[in-house]
């Protein structure tokens, strides 16, 4: 199980179907009210730490850093505190119960339970947040010792803790708007819910602010878009998974469809994207398809 800044992915499925049996709660994004607001919170650290990238004060730096450490031990405590209920709070007519025996996960590392191994670890978004972290503490680190040394010969410049905090906030806000790789048989569609298997006809909906929605197929591609959970103004690109190169993310503007019954898409679209229309045609004529442009399917 993934957990994002306001969603959570993964086999949550299985895990929930496992635990039912011995009382644990059904896991489901509506349980983590911090999916609400986390967006504000890194947000705000986002714009203090461009404040402090710009100025180069040493003092709001390490400012920056006493909130990073607070927010941290925040995190971490509110995290325990889930695993703790979600653990210890088991429903009474469970089918597997094992008196005096709880299921708290861990907060960091491995843990077994009954003839479960559970991990807990930070992924790519979490060690990066980390690594960010650890080198505003270098800068201020180097910048006292430094300042400590000269206290009485006034800085030539000032430039050092902008640059490096600034190439820091570079790795920390680079906003993701390119299509993210998909991970087959653990992805999940954003419409039907339904885990993502298929390599030919997968797409991702990239909003303005870098979020990314994947699908499994045309038609739930269409059917996210009519029920306007990310309005259209937000839409940043919609790409889908080239027919012949599953590598190969196409913009569904300039890419054209084939549809066809032999296509046999999981929703039943039938819909396969393709680079270029000499090749659609080409895939159209052999398996008596019909070619079509995004807007035309749409319609």
């Amino acid at each position: 199980m993934n957990i994002w800044l306001d969603k959570i992915t993964g086999q949550v499925d299985i895990i929930n179907g496992l635990n039912h049996y011995i009382g644990m709660k059904h896991i489901k994004s509506e349980m983590f009210p911090e999916f609400d607001f986390m967006i504000y919170i890194v947000g705000f650290f986002i714009l203090f730490g461009l404040v402090v990238a710009i100025t180069g004060k040493r003092k709001l730096l390490f400012a920056y850093l006493i909130l990073t450490l607070i927010g941290g031990a925040a995190a971490m405590y509110d995290f325990y505190k889930w695993g703790y209920d979600y653990g210890h709070n088991l429903d009474p007519k469970a089918a597997i119960q094992v008196p005096g025996l709880s299921y708290q996960p861990p907060l960091i590392g491995h843990k077994t339970l009954l003839n479960f191994d559970a991990y807990s670890y930070p992924d790519s978004g979490g060690w990066i947040v980390i690594g960010v972290g650890i080198c505003f503490f270098l800068v201020w680190i180097y910048e006292w010792r430094r300042n400590r040394k000269q206290a009485s010969v006034k800085s030539l410049s000032n430039t050092t803790v902008p640059s490096i905090a600034a190439l820091a906030l570079f790795i920390l806000v680079s906003c993701n708007t390119k299509p993210e790789p998909f991970s087959y048989g653990k992805d999940i569609c954003a419409d039907c819910n339904m885990t993502i298997m298929d390599p030919k006809f997968g797409a991702e909906l990239i909003t303005e602010k870098g979020k990314i929605y994947k699908f499994d197929d045309a038609h739930c591609v269409l059917e996210f878009i009519k029920s306007n959970k990310v309005k259209p103004a937000d839409i940043a690109q919609t790409v889908f998974i080239d027919y012949e190169n599953d590598k190969n993310f196409l913009d569904v503007e300039s890419l054209f469809f084939v549809v066809s019954p032999q296509l046999k898409s999981p929703m039943n679209s039938n819909a396969a994207a393709f680079s270029n229309k000499q090749k659609a045609d080409k895939m159209a004529s052999e398996i008596n398809g019909e070619v079509k442009t995004w807007q035309e399917l749409r319609e």
